[in-house]
């Protein structure tokens, strides 16, 4: 999907985050980069920067903003990727469904639509670059529900042997988890994302920041728009590294970064479980759950 982009990372870094960015030099400073012919602009990087500062809880400052340009240039671009599949299929959310979208974000955060727009404000986060993200988001969600998740066949053999695993489990732990996964695609930033997420585990670890929000803004997981939600998982379901964390996990407890040869993750344990037959799900969401799992792999 990734066709044609080109990054001025040096500009963003010289630009904004040697000073703070004046709407005079936003003016001057160009284009962050281009994805398939539609620029994404300066300010929209700093618009979405002071987004990302207010609604994930991370303490600003300048080593923090310079630390999370690549992930706030990176989510522009996939974001604006989600835009263009979504126009391409004429699955665009309509204002009615942003506006649904909006108020669902203003409750979770206890605000009418009117007082969250308007908190976002006084902390210098413009109208648009909230709209902007919602949009995108349910517009690549109408695209995963209409064009890919129809891709994905689930039988009913699938459903009754996922039954019969589950029902074999009864007796076992289950594991609430979440989790944050910042993909290292270039070798030569590898450092750098690894204090990133030493620094964003601490800041969590601090509860300086809520899990959720910053995984939805920083994570590049499925899900992550969940706030990275992994659902109930048992011993095993992880890869090795994460598995082995797991376990050691209280509630409510956040894990160190944990590298892996694609990235590194941080998790969190929500809640523990026993397994009973009670709560094992119903066949409709076991075969809507197999199917997602098949879908994100």
């Amino acid at each position: 999907m990734k066709k044609i982009i080109t990054l001025v990372l040096g500009v963003v870094v010289a630009g904004i985050f040697l000073a703070p960015v004046t709407s005079y030099a936003q003016k001057f400073m160009g284009i962050a980069a281009v994805v398939n012919d539609e620029a994404i602009s300066m300010a929209d990087v700093d618009d979405r920067i002071k987004l990302v500062l207010a609604s994930s809880g991370l303490q600003d400052g300048k080593e923090i903003r310079a630390k999370i340009v690549p992930q706030i240039l990176d989510g522009l671009i996939d974001e604006q990727i989600k835009l263009q599949e979504a126009k391409r299929y004429d699955l665009m959310a309509s204002d009615e469904d942003v506006a649904e979208g909006l108020g669902i974000v203003a409750k979770q955060n206890s605000f009418t639509s009117e007082q969250f727009l308007e908190a976002m404000q006084k902390q210098g986060v413009p109208k648009n670059t909230l709209i902007r993200q919602i949009r995108a988001q349910l517009g690549w969600n109408n695209v995963v529900k209409e064009k890919l998740r129809r891709q994905v066949d689930v039988s009913e053999t699938d459903v009754d042997l996922r039954l019969k695993q589950l029902k074999e489990k009864i007796g076992q732990t289950e594991y609430l988890m979440s989790e944050i996964f910042l993909p290292i695609d270039d070798s030569k930033r590898a450092s750098e994302i690894f204090q990133f997420s030493q620094r964003m585990a601490s800041e969590l670890q601090g509860k300086k920041a809520p899990f959720g929000p910053v995984a939805a803004q920083f994570s590049k997981a499925a899900g992550a728009e969940k706030g990275g939600s992994l659902g109930w998982l048992l011993q095993g379901d992880l890869e090795p590294d994460l598995d082995k964390v797991m376990v050691t996990l209280e509630e409510g407890q956040v894990s160190n970064p944990i590298k892996t040869p694609a990235g590194i993750y941080i998790i969190m344990l929500s809640k523990k479980r026993t397994i009973t037959e009670e709560s094992i799900p119903v066949r409709d969401d076991l075969k809507n759950s197999i199917g997602f799992e098949r879908l994100d792999r």
